[in-house]
């Protein structure tokens, strides 16, 4: 049992030695000239401006949260629409339910603002 992970070994191995060999040879054999211009961080080529860190609002994840809640919510409706005719009134009234959910959901969200950007 353990001869049939070989060749997956093997790979891992050449993949490893490949890796290191490529990292190795470029730190080696590459031209090594630094200069503050090139240690300097890296931002839209442009003079850095203040603090690298800055405080991102709390609103901003809370629509992103609420955007990918309702994205993964509204995915569960294209299984439902694929299989509608074999579902038949069972089906429409447990869809029916999900979508009340989702509704009262969205309006609660609506109602407390968390739309709203300002």
């Amino acid at each position: 049992m353990l001869g049939s992970f070989l060749p997956i070994l093997v790979l891992f191995l050449v993949a490893a030695f490949i890796a290191v060999f490529v990292i190795t040879a470029s730190s080696v054999l590459g031209p090594r000239n630094d200069t503050p211009r090139k240690l300097a961080p890296y931002e839209s080529g442009m003079e850095p401006i203040g603090a690298a860190i800055r405080r991102i609002p709390v609103k901003f994840y809370v629509v992103a949260m609420l955007f990918i809640i309702f994205d993964i919510e509204v995915v569960f409706f294209y299984p439902y629409a694929l299989v509608f005719r074999q579902l038949a009134v069972p089906g429409l009234a447990a869809m029916g339910v999900f979508f009340l959910i989702l509704i009262v959901g969205f309006v609660y969200e609506w109602k407390k603002g968390a739309l709203k950007w300002e």
